[in-house]
């Protein structure tokens, strides 16, 4: 039995790379001055970022229904059955639409739910390919991707508190006052909800922060798990790839053991998080 695995592109992998990971993607709606775009496919991160910059208004939104039984109709002309990872049902409606959708497949789609989002999401989709690869059907896939759910963590912090205060989590006035300070609020999520960990006076405050936290976390949550069998998480949202490029090497140098992962935030993710955010996580290689 051939089970195929599908998820969408706010785990940061996108169409380019889906066929080379032998998975399928779903991309993202983002809605730009009240007209749908996809997140790779119609609007680079380039453009996108540059919509931002000019203050244009944007939001994001699931996935219309057709869209995602199209993808699944045509998965299953060539596969048995298929798991579909959304982003967690902490974070998005995302999860039970899909599950509603199942409904009318008589088993043949199956929801996973393992609360991840970004970079560990990226790493559920590696992982349910590597199951169906040694012939888990759909349903095992599921169990086990749930199970492990909560092995994992994300911090993040941001830029500015423009686009938290555009969404509602900070009032216009915390936002403003946060800016001209230059605070940077520190989130963590298992999946569920984002929690401030901490507020931050300038960009390497935090970064001290990101670093210290996962490798709190690395120990509290993999006590006894060899460093070689664990990723080291980065991922950013930065407009400049250079600031990416030094992220990046920052974390891999504070974590020389480890293989260092690394997605970007997708842009429905960024249309929150605004530009020039940036992450860390740890969690099990596939």
């Amino acid at each position: 039995m051939k089970t195929a695995i599908v998820t969408d592109s706010n785990s940061g992998i996108f169409r380019s790379d889906a066929e080379q990971l032998g998975v399928y993607v779903i991309p993202m709606p983002i809605v730009i001055d009240g007209t749908i775009r996809f997140e790779n496919e119609d609007i680079t991160p380039r453009e996108f970022y540059q919509a931002m910059e000019n203050d244009r208004e944007i939001s994001t939104s699931q996935p219309a229904p057709g869209s995602i039984t199209a993808v699944w109709n045509q998965v299953l002309s060539s596969a048995d059955e298929l798991v579909y990872i959304p982003m967690s049902s902490g974070l998005s409606g995302s999860y039970e639409a899909a599950l509603y959708l199942a409904d009318g497949y008589d088993g043949k789609v199956k929801v996973a739910d393992n609360h991840r989002i970004s970079v560990t999401q990226y790493q559920s989709v590696l992982r349910a390919a590597h199951l169906a690869e040694e012939g888990r059907g759909a349903e095992e896939i599921c169990a086990i991707l749930e199970h492990e759910a909560r092995e994992s963590s994300v911090y993040l912090t941001v830029d500015t508190l423009k686009y938290f205060r555009r969404s509602g989590r900070v009032t216009p006035a915390a936002a403003a006052l946060g800016d001209f300070l230059n605070i940077k609020p520190v989130l963590f999520t298992r999946g569920d909800t984002f929690d401030v960990v901490g507020n931050f006076h300038g960009h390497l405050k935090a970064e001290t922060c990101l670093i210290d936290s996962i490798r709190r976390d690395r120990n509290t949550l993999f006590p006894g798990v060899p460093n070689e069998e664990l990723y080291i998480a980065a991922a950013d949202s930065f407009s400049q790839e250079n600031d990416s490029l030094r992220w990046r090497k920052k974390m891999a140098d504070a974590f020389p053991e480890y293989d260092l992962f690394w997605a970007p935030l997708s842009l429905n993710i960024t249309c929150h998080t605004g530009p020039n955010a940036f992450g860390s996580g740890v969690f099990r290689k596939p």
